[in-house]
């Protein structure tokens, strides 16, 4: 079983040295947000997913879920788990108080999300959408519909799904056809909708959904495009659960991984709905859910790995095979340096990812509590920039790092009652869903730079560049660290320096050249945070603090990164640099 303490020392540190975690509980709301009360919290998270949610973990995976007459079954083991979260409060952690949430920032909210992700991805998932779904409600939703839904999405005791996709509609959303017609105060909603994760299941007595639809008189695209809450079962004027609202789960899917989550298949015929925000208003409603979902996904990169780290590195400890060089005697498989540089390679590119998708967050709060204007927008436009990396970047690498974990393994690795396997098969949907990499890559040039015309860029630039007055001050400890970062650093001004004299040139650029970029710069955000935490590190030693190991093995991860890392920026660099032809080139019979 994975230690779910384990991470905990990290994502405190990452909280307190590096998101400005005391600085965010000095915004308006976000007062109560202590370290003392955070470290509780987290500690108190960790033991739930322990105890609670791991252990279904496998179960799910076995069992999978069923639709019996419409209606979706899931193991009986998430049932109990998921009445259990909801009786202890966790639904609520960084939800407002004002809909019955305890408030703390979203940046708190993520860590412990983190172990949930990590106990169970498939069970995580429920909550996810909910929180997701409940914030949209929240923001864009009428008074009426808030009173009606919202403290009991926060609370867990309903949940929530995102209906987005239909079959000939994926991520072309301007393809839907689901319509909606006028019925006194609210709407039928009559349309299918796939791959609906979460759609139903049998661990709540209601599910609100959020589907996009058309208006009669709407215009074509994703201008025409309105959201509406559906609920599965009727809600009475008293908000008590009514009669089914002819809202059906047709099947669900059988795939690779999150086995215990239901993919569902979801039938509305003249189901009672009510609009949220705007008529054709609906995008920009959906993005509200869609960017916190991202966020989420992103994290789950993270997680996803966090988990296959702790139980390979636990198999490493234990596997005794071969000898090392240094001795005559068996080993544990630990010793032998190509199992260390699997190893830190996954322990580094989780310290890494973990940072960026923290101090993203943080950017998150600042955008929604900072009372500066300046301020405000400037934390927005780096959450705008940041979130395509941390979903697109954190969910590439972690496909990577879950298959290291089943390497180090060995041929036991490949086999399922390890475990290992299972977190190669579950963590493969987290680059496809809610965008794919190259739907990110995409957002991050198109919008997030060029229309930008690099202005967010230019001040995330300059962020790293002001770091290297404080790397300076540790000298010769943190030299390999420094000029990693000031290398990387160049090579993301050469790139996106060419990008703007080149994408013009061919309306094939930017689409050549997206992923790479991506890579390029989640990679770069990353070693520039294992900087800062190697900087914060390198103080707490030259102050004589107690946990030399802790801080010491901060600057040795940091510098592997830098090490072995970081020149991969140079690489994506040169892809970036060779364009668009050799990729375009091929006719399509050539194929």
């Amino acid at each position: 079983m994975p230690d779910y303490q384990a991470p905990v020392k990290d994502m405190l540190f990452v909280l307190n040295e590096l998101t400005g975690l005391d600085q965010i509980a000095g915004l308006p709301g976000f007062e109560e947000a202590t370290p003392d009360l955070v470290a509780a919290v987290l500690e108190e998270a960790a033991q739930f997913a322990s105890e609670v949610i791991g252990p279904v973990n496998t179960i799910g995976d076995a069992s999978g879920t069923r639709v019996e007459n419409g209606q979706v079954f899931v193991a009986d083991e998430f049932k109990v788990a998921y009445q259990q979260f909801v009786a202890h409060g966790w639904g609520g952690v960084s939800q407002s108080t004002g809909a019955g949430g305890q408030g703390l920032p979203h940046t708190v909210g993520l860590a412990v999300e983190e172990m949930w992700q990590s106990a169970s991805l498939a069970w995580s998932l429920c909550p996810l959408l909910t929180h997701g779904a409940a914030r949209a409600i929240e923001m864009h939703g009428d008074e009426s519909l808030r009173g009606l839904v919202l403290e009991k999405m926060v609370s867990g005791e309903w949940t929530g799904a995102m209906n987005l996709t239909e079959a000939q509609a994926g991520s072309d959303l301007a393809a839907i056809r689901s319509q909606a017609v006028a019925d006194g105060d609210g709407y039928r909603i009559t349309g299918q909708k796939i791959f609906i994760t979460w759609g139903d299941h049998d661990m709540t007595d209601n599910v609100i959904h959020l589907v996009l639809a058309r208006l009669p008189d709407a215009p074509p695209g994703v201008m025409g495009l309105s959201m509406f809450a559906v609920p599965k079962r009727q809600i009475n004027a008293d908000g008590s659960v009514g009669q089914p609202n002819n809202v059906t789960a047709v099947s669900v899917e059988h795939k690779l991984g999150i086995n215990g989550s239901p993919t569902c298949v979801m039938a509305f015929e003249k189901s009672y709905g009510y609009l949220i925000g705007a008529p054709n208003q609906g995008l920009r409603c959906m993005f509200t859910m869609m960017n916190d979902a991202r966020l989420s996904v992103g994290l789950e990169g993270v997680a996803i790995s966090e988990r296959a780290y702790q139980q390979a590195l636990a198999y490493a400890k234990e596997r005794v095979q071969g000898r090392a060089a240094s001795q005559d005697d068996a080993v544990t498989i630990i010793h032998h340096p190509d199992v260390r540089r699997m190893l830190m390679t996954m322990k580094s590119y989780i310290e890494a990812m973990r940072s960026s998708a923290y101090v993203t967050s943080a950017s998150l709060d600042r955008a929604q509590r900072e009372t500066d204007k300046a301020a405000k927008a400037a934390a927005q436009a780096r959450v705008d920039l940041m979130t395509p990396i941390v979903k697109g970047w954190s969910t590439e690498v972690g496909q990577v790092l879950t298959s290291i974990g089943l390497q180090i393994h060995g041929g036991m690795g490949y086999i399922e009652e390890t475990g290992a396997a299972q977190y190669l098969r579950d963590g493969r949907i987290t680059t496809i869903y809610e965008g794919t990499t190259g739907i990110q890559a995409a957002d991050l040039v198109g919008r997030k730079i060029l229309r930008d015309k690099g202005r967010a860029l230019r001040a995330l630039i300059a962020d790293v560049r002001s770091t290297d007055a404080e790397l300076a001050e540790y000298g010769k400890e943190l030299k390999v660290i420094r000029a990693a970062l000031a290398v990387a650093l160049e090579d993301l001004v050469s790139a996106t320096d060419w990008l703007f004299a080149n994408h013009s040139r061919s309306v094939d650029v930017p689409g050549a050249v997206s992923f790479n970029l991506l890579m390029l710069m989640g990679t770069l955000a990353g070693g520039w945070q294992m900087a800062r935490a190697a900087a914060a590190a390198a103080a707490h030693l030259s102050d004589g603090n107690a946990d030399k190991g802790f801080y010491e093995a901060k600057i040795i991860t940091a510098r592997f990164y830098a090490e072995q890392v970081m020149p991969v920026v140079g690489a994506y660099r040169k892809a970036i640099e060779s364009g668009s032809d050799t990729i375009m080139a091929l006719t399509e019979d050539q194929f």
